[in-house]
């Protein structure tokens, strides 16, 4: 009988001590997923913060300047047909021609 005690003491124990190494096994294992996880994660970020920003959109076209002609053309026209005088047609002619 004093075997069998003696026996069902060391399995016992053995028992014991493998449950408590699977335990700090797994802790190890956990911390170690982690670390990896927040090295994977810093990596990313890493890596987003390195691409280059997008190019700013095109700026619209400047407005197009009115053709110079055409304005003449049509203050001629009106002149012509006795719509400005002789000084009105003279004043925004000056002042088409910038001066």
């Amino acid at each position: 009988m004093r075997a069998a005690a003696t026996t069902a003491v060391v399995a016992g124990t053995a028992g014991a001590v493998s449950h408590h190494q699977q335990q700090k096994y797994a802790g190890q294992e956990a911390a170690a997923q982690q670390t990896q996880d927040a090295a994977y994660q810093q990596g990313v970020a890493d890596a987003q913060a390195q691409q280059p920003a997008p190019p700013p959109p095109p700026a619209a076209p400047p407005p197009a300047a009115p053709d110079l002609t055409a304005q003449l053309q049509q203050l001629a026209q009106l002149h012509t047909a006795g719509v400005l005088s002789d000084d009105e047609f003279a004043a925004a002619k000056q002042k088409l021609l910038g001066g």
